[in-house]
């Protein structure tokens, strides 16, 4: 009686006993996104819903949007829009799109793995077809053509 000199806890009303299959039905719709959706679209911790990257304005003022997008692989093939081409034929490809289009820039995108002389003949065969050059290091592409890394 000395620690709880009022008795308070005498005096409240009993908490309700009416909703207690509420919470059980709870935890079994959380246990079935669980198990429908799996920890990777339910947890995301740190993941921020409305993320954008902050933008300084006039940083597009001078950005060239490109004609032509090609991707690069280490074995030396080429992704174009058309299918995969050789850096054999990769020149006579660019010649064809470059009479085409009106100022071409080309953008070319290769994995961190690619060779340098394997650059160097994919950038010798668009300067020669008269393509303005846009480097870009990416992730790999795979023999699909799409980007391999997680998902």
């Amino acid at each position: 009686m000395i620690t709880r000199p009022l008795d308070l806890a005498s005096r409240l009303r009993p908490p309700p006993r009416g909703l207690d299959w509420l919470f059980v039905v709870n935890v079994a719709l959380v246990a079935l996104f669980f198990s429908l959706f799996g920890s990777r679209f339910v947890l995301a911790p740190g993941l921020g819903v409305d993320f954008r990257l902050p933008g300084v304005v006039g940083s597009a003022a001078s950005g060239r949007a490109t004609t032509h997008v090609i991707s690069v692989i280490s074995s030396g093939q080429v992704f174009t829009p058309d299918g995969l081409t050789s850096i054999a034929d990769l020149g006579r490809w660019l010649q064809s799109e470059a009479g085409r289009t009106r100022s071409p820039r080309l953008l070319v995108r290769a994995g961190s793995e690619v060779p340098t002389s394997v650059l160097a003949d994919v950038a010798a065969a668009a300067v020669a077809a008269g393509f303005e050059m846009v480097w870009a290091v990416g992730e790999p592409v795979t023999a699909g053509g799409s980007t391999a890394g997680p998902r």
